[in-house]
């Protein structure tokens, strides 16, 4: 008797999802409105935003339909890491923002946008450090974007304006 029972509950349980495959099939394709909803939802000034794409990020598996660009050269030439400071994720999702729109057809409408993004980030790094150091983190910050901004890239960042940030830093950290 129970071999038998088991035999009708794993008939009875493959019959079930043999339904559930028939009723919900797998997912339809990713319309480029979908793709480009996520997108913009994932590249916004918020924190919240930021947030989300850094899920993402660390969790690709569920996104992998949408064929995101997830490459990054990080802050291309650019210290990634400049004095200390963590930059490398902000640019990591602003490489994610300009590659993903330039792939889409997009890149142009929404470039001002993802440089803002990229800006909002690297201030909220600058403000996880002790406000001693913060104003050179700032510095930088601002140096990053209008590189982004004017030049399209951090690559444009001057070893010069690295130095004045280091020389401001070890000034405070000296008055401190």
């Amino acid at each position: 008797m129970p071999r038998r029972l088991a035999t009708l509950l794993a008939a009875g349980v493959l019959a079930l999802l043999t339904a559930l495959a028939v009723a919900s099939p797998a997912a339809a394709a990713v319309t480029p409105a979908q793709k480009l909803s996520v997108l913009s939802s994932w590249t916004q000034t918020s924190a919240s935003s930021y947030n989300a794409w850094n899920s993402a990020r660390q969790n690709r598996a569920p996104w992998a339909e949408y064929n995101f660009d997830w490459s990054t050269d990080y802050c291309s030439s650019s210290p990634d890491n400049p004095l200390g400071f963590q930059f490398s994720l902000s640019c990591a999702r602003h490489d994610f923002g300009y590659r993903n729109y330039k792939a889409v057809g997009q890149f142009s409408a929404n470039k001002s946008r993802l440089d803002s993004a990229f800006y909002e980030d690297l201030k909220r790094v600058c403000a996880t450090y002790n406000a001693v150091v913060r104003p050179a983190c700032y510095s930088l910050a601002w140096t990053y974007y209008q590189a982004v901004s004017i030049f399209g890239s951090v690559a444009a960042v001057q070893q010069s304006d690295i130095d004045r940030a280091a020389k401001m830093k070890a000034e405070a950290l000296a008055r401190a």
